[in-house]
């Protein structure tokens, strides 16, 4: 199926540019890489993309009422999977990223935590909120966003889940989350490694990878769903060529 796509979207990009355009639907975490790719894929074919970002499972609730998305990014290929399952899509996509996890700070804060104990700044919060103040850490919504079950799982993993609660300040998505995270009352956050690497990100702020045994893998599936017109199926195709793979690898995110 994924050589079939890759012969579709180079047919349709060989065509002459013509004013075709596609709406598409992608998690937040892909707001700077997938604005990079689609730039690309628009100097490349004449085509024009609607990008819209936001968290993967409110996406999968509008894609299932009939939100007319023609090509679906989510930060978790079960929303895929369900979508498929119920008639809303062509087939179940392919995975086109793994995605990582950071804690990511301020760089005016300091004491940047190692690898060895990435959520010492989690602990040391609880410490603080023991003595009257509130630091906040933040974190995307676990109910429908991918990363923020990431952070759950992180901080369950790490004993810290119960404990940090009272001091969580969640974003509708992991973008907000991390715009949270870098606010003046916050300790921090728990956020993609995507983001912290991008440009308006990464001057500000600072960051450390969290081990990926410590959260299920973030596996981030792609489709086009059932009104996929002919751009949504050349940028689906595009996608999944060495130069859309290395704008994804740029920002982090492992393609094998």
């Amino acid at each position: 199926m994924r050589r079939l796509w890759l012969v579709v979207g180079l047919m349709l990009m060989a065509m002459p540019a013509s004013a075709g355009t596609a709406t598409v639907a992608a998690a937040s975490d892909l707001q700077f890489a997938l604005t990079e790719a689609a730039e690309r894929f628009e100097q490349e074919t004449g085509h024009t993309l609607r990008l819209n970002f936001g968290s993967s499972g409110n996406f999968r609730r509008q894609i299932a009422q009939g939100a007319p998305f023609e090509l679906f990014l989510s930060a978790d290929e079960r929303y895929v999977f369900d979508l498929n399952e119920a008639g809303h899509t062509v087939d179940d996509g392919v995975v086109y990223a793994i995605g990582r996890l950071v804690w990511l700070q301020s760089a005016s804060r300091g004491n940047l935590p190692d690898q060895e104990a990435p959520l010492a700044n989690v602990e040391q919060a609880i410490a603080e909120s023991a003595e009257g103040r509130r630091p906040r850490i933040a974190l995307a919504n676990p109910d429908h966003a991918p990363y923020g079950v990431a952070a759950q799982q992180v901080l369950t993993h790490a004993g810290l889940w119960e404990e940090s609660r009272a001091l969580h300040v969640l974003g509708e998505n992991v973008s907000q989350a991390a715009q949270f995270a870098l606010t003046d009352d916050a300790q921090g956050g728990l956020v993609a490694y995507s983001l912290a690497l991008a440009p308006a990100l990464a001057e500000r702020s600072e960051y450390v990878l969290i081990p990926e045994g410590w959260h299920q893998a973030l596996h981030q599936r792609m489709v086009l769903t059932r009104q996929a017109g002919d751009t949504a199926q050349a940028f689906y195709a595009w996608l999944q060529q060495d130069e859309a793979r290395a704008i994804f690898q740029h920002y982090g995110f492992s393609t094998d």
